[in-house]
């Protein structure tokens, strides 16, 4: 907001004019006040909340991730180079065939139709495949009370992270529970970092595009960090002891914020509002896609 100053010069007016003088005095102070007013409303008709624009001055919540972000940043998999496998995890790994591979004892295919990948039959890419892979990496934060929503545009899928002060599930509760292809999810705040604990994952979703797998009994940390207005980053680690010799610690993920005119379509704001659904439909379908591509 602009601020207007109107100076007034005490030897234009004699001492004997002071009602004159407190009379323009008064209406200076009116004049500031209108085009405060002024300048609040053309805010409001760009569709802008007061201190929306934060973003341009460089002031943030760190606890505050709300917004639509964007991938920028970070490897395809969890890291380029994953620990080495458990004799078990080998197994499992060579019966995967993949249309991408990065270890040499995995087979791999250029035909996507000859690939066993289960997002290419339309299964659910799985967690933490859909935040690490860099292709349709759209998401929106929504933060509730109690609890923190991740909406992918690809799959337009929710995530739901428990915010409440919950136990991570474990033991009788988790069998309870029983696995999901993107787990059970308890966050908390750990000074100015969001650190997410991921449990109960459906072993049959890959960890990546490459082939790499995880057991029923990984764990996944993940900790997010917003280190300035417009961006997050964020480092994962995959605990596995069944299918790999180390925990498989991530590099650093860079997630920037969407401007609001930039995921604004036909004036409908969000991810699924004239964007694309992203949803991997067979009716849908190309020839090709019903192949696996």
């Amino acid at each position: 907001m602009q601020a207007y100053r109107v100076y007034i010069q005490p030897k234009m007016f004699p001492a004997k004019s002071q009602t004159m003088r407190n009379l323009l005095i008064a209406l200076t102070s009116a004049l500031v006040f209108l085009f405060s007013l002024a300048a609040f409303a053309q805010t409001r008709q760009a569709g802008q909340q007061p201190g929306a624009n934060s973003t341009a001055t460089g002031q943030f919540d760190p606890h505050d991730l709300t917004g639509i972000w964007r991938r920028r940043g970070g490897d395809r998999s969890i890291s380029a180079k994953a620990p080495p496998l458990t004799p078990e995890g080998a197994a499992r790994m060579a019966k995967n065939i993949p249309a991408r591979s990065r270890n040499a004892n995995t087979p791999s295919t250029d035909v996507p139709s000859e690939s066993n990948d289960p997002a290419f039959a339309c299964n659910p890419k799985g967690f933490p495949r859909i935040l690490v892979d860099t292709a349709h990496d759209w998401h929106e934060v929504i933060q509730l009370n109690g609890r923190l929503l991740q909406l992918w545009q690809e799959e337009r899928r929710p995530r739901e992270i428990w915010m409440d002060g919950r136990a991570v599930p474990s033991g009788e509760n988790l069998d309870n529970l029983g696995p999901a292809w993107y787990g059970h999810s308890v966050g908390h705040w750990d000074g100015d970092t969001l650190v997410v604990q991921t449990v109960g994952l459906d072993d049959r979703a890959w960890v990546d595009v490459f082939g790499y797998p995880k057991s029923a009994d990984a764990r996944v940390e993940e900790r997010y960090k917003r280190v300035d207005a417009n961006t997050v980053e964020v480092q994962l680690t995959l605990f596995d002891p069944k299918y790999y010799t180390a925990p498989w610690v991530s590099d650093t993920k860079t997630f920037k914020k969407e401007p609001r005119r930039n995921v604004t379509f036909f004036g409908w704001y969000g991810l699924f509002s004239g964007a694309g659904e992203l949803i991997c439909a067979p009716m849908n379908a190309s020839p090709v896609n019903k192949k696996g591509g």
